[in-house]
């Protein structure tokens, strides 16, 4: 079971979409809301999730989507800019839990490339310990 120690920029709310959590050595970014669109503070996520990168430098994320139906474009955006922080000082990023809808749009903007996927959190835990890869 995971660790749910949160610090102030993870600490949840009733209403909050998103949940940051220690799993094993690793930092766990949870969505919990089935759509992430226009209608969501997408620039307050943004926000609270290059805070968190820049005090905490985790070398290991796991962006889980379990739970996610839908998002827009924003969110690839917001992906990118993880990846790239997280690779300026050799941390990584893993995928997880993601449906095949937008597996598909991972695909059509070829960021399948450039990000690692896992079926699901466990798995993506074992490809950040192990070193593999998507």
């Amino acid at each position: 079971m995971p660790d749910r120690t949160r610090g102030p920029i993870g600490q949840a709310q009733e209403k909050d979409i998103l949940e940051i959590a220690d799993d094993a050595g690793a930092t766990v970014v949870s969505f919990r809301a089935a759509s992430i669109s226009a209608a969501t503070d997408m620039d307050e996520l943004h926000k609270r999730l290059q805070r968190y990168v820049e005090q905490t430098r985790p070398q290991r994320l796991i962006v889980d989507f379990t739970a996610v139906r839908f998002f827009s474009s924003t969110m690839l955006g917001l992906l990118v800019d993880l990846w790239k922080r997280l690779g300026q000082y050799g941390g990584r990023l893993v995928i997880s839990g993601i449906n095949p809808q937008l597996t598909r749009v991972f695909r059509i903007t070829n960021l399948d490339r450039i990000f690692a996927f896992a079926p699901d959190r466990e798995a993506a835990l074992e490809q950040l310990r192990t070193g593999g890869t998507g």
